[in-house]
């Protein structure tokens, strides 16, 4: 009786298995993994290797040493997926301002503009002119000024700390309206009726969920002595239909001003364009909404505006000056990144090219234009991929901007869908999501699918090879 005849069945299955140092080997030399260590790579290895071995004790299944060695490679490329660290992503899923995969990539200014100062100080808090400290919120402010027409500006961390910075500073112990219908939960869970509470204001509901009136508000003015603000917040991630009434931001402002309150809009996003010829056409924008009588106006920068994760608060100098003195802002304030490139977003906008920012160049692009992205990216895959293990079809679509902006609106677009003779579509979709960089597409009808509009023109290149190696 031979050898592997005499041997325990267990035991010999475990033999099967393929050494640590060759799965290793086959990591290291796949480029798709250079992102990772070496000491990163032999881990995935020996926790493959381990998690197989408990299966195989566990189980009375007979396996291939080539089956084992194809299951081993990829539980080891799923451990180096999982590891968390911040990895690139090309995002082929047509949802513009996409929250999980960061929302908007910056503007190649911006970039230049971290990459300076990033690299080395830098004039934060500091007044070159008369080398004294000065506060670190006059950065980009006469930018704000230009493009709002506000008196000033404030920037701090994201659009909820900026709601939240506004509500303690001028609400606390008094008594805020709001209509029923903008009672809202946004990502993440974040209620407007729970950071009133946070903030120690009391909230006073103000007509029903699909009408109020500006009669509505003043109703219920008669009735409070501590009435403080009229807060108005912008149904960003959803729409009311059908049997609707609201009063403008115009007929409020008057009822605030004759009542002696301060009108607070939360836009949500930051239009700072017109985008209107491609659909979007009930963003608000902060210029409008202050020039509509807005005393105060917060809205994030990173998502129509195009920039960094900020939130900002623009308004009456007045009112700037107070929340500047809050204690409350220097847990909330932004640091010399976001400063950096914040700035460098405004200048664009500033010098009218805002179509160097990318997410105003992914909504402005043409159907004709991504048509012909599509038609070059499916030759291309063609070349690169047998026709018989892989078929490319394009097909009609849409994108959506994403982020809580414009829900309503479709972007007409061309999809890229990919068939696998050989590879099922969730599995392909994992594989490419497992690389470096990773490929995030969608899955229709048994078909990966690509969305050109969001895929960056320099990440071409990584997103053919991609697909090459994850059918390989």
């Amino acid at each position: 009786m031979s050898l592997p005849q005499r041997l325990p069945e267990r035991a010999r299955r475990l033999r099967a298995l393929p050494s640590v140092e060759r799965l290793a080997q086959t990591l290291d030399a796949e480029t798709s993994l250079a992102g990772f260590t070496a000491a990163e790579r032999r881990a995935a290895a020996r926790q493959a290797i381990a998690q197989l071995r408990t299966e195989l004790q566990n189980q009375a299944l007979e396996r291939s040493a080539a089956d084992l060695f194809a299951q081993s490679l990829a539980a080891a490329r799923a451990w180096l997926a999982a590891r968390g660290g911040m990895r690139p992503v090309i995002n082929a899923t047509g949802v513009i301002l996409h929250t999980n995969l960061g929302r908007a990539p910056l503007a190649r200014a911006a970039l230049e503009a971290l990459t300076m100062i990033a690299g080395g100080y830098c004039n934060l808090e500091y007044d070159l002119a008369t080398g004294r400290r000065d506060r670190r919120d006059r950065h980009g402010e006469a930018h704000w000024q230009m493009l709002l027409g506000c008196e000033a500006a404030l920037v701090v961390n994201n659009c909820a700390a900026a709601v939240w910075l506004v509500l303690d500073t001028f609400g606390r112990g008094q008594t805020a309206l709001i209509s029923r219908g903008e009672l809202v939960e946004i990502g993440g869970g974040f209620r407007i009726p729970d950071i009133m509470a946070k903030s120690g204001v009391t909230l006073c509901e103000v007509g029903t969920t699909n009408r109020t009136r500006l009669a509505d508000y003043a109703a219920a003015l008669e009735t409070l002595s501590d009435a403080r603000l009229i807060v108005r917040v912008h149904q960003s991630n959803f729409r009311l239909l059908g049997f609707t009434e609201r009063p403008s931001l115009a007929a409020l402002a008057v009822l605030a001003r004759q009542r002696g309150l301060l009108l607070f809009d939360d836009i949500g996003s930051g239009q700072l364009t017109d985008l209107s010829a491609y659909g979007v056409l009930d963003e608000p924008s902060p210029a409008r909404s202050l020039a509509d009588g807005a005393d105060l106006v917060t809205f994030s920068a990173d998502k129509l505006l195009g920039g960094p994760q900020a939130g900002v608060i623009a308004g009456r100098r007045d009112l700037i000056e107070q929340l500047r003195r809050n204690p409350l802002l220097r847990a909330l304030r932004a640091d010399k990144l976001t400063y950096a490139a914040l700035e460098a977003t405004l200048k664009l906008y500033c010098t009218r090219a805002p179509e160097a920012i990318p997410t105003v160049a992914m909504i402005r692009q043409t159907p004709d234009a991504i048509r012909r992205r599509a038609r070059r990216l499916r030759l291309q895959i063609q070349r690169r991929c047998p026709a018989e293990t892989l078929a490319v079809h394009l097909s009609p679509g849409h994108s959506v901007i994403g982020g809580g902006c414009a829900p309503q609106v479709q972007l007409p677009t061309t999809l890229v869908r990919l068939t696998s003779t050989t590879v099922a579509a969730d599995e392909l979709a994992t594989r490419l999501r497992q690389r470096s960089p990773a490929i995030v597409t969608r899955i229709e009808n048994g078909c990966v699918v690509l969305d050109p509009r969001t895929i960056l023109p320099a990440q071409e290149r990584a997103l053919l090879q991609g697909i090459v190696e994850s059918l390989a």
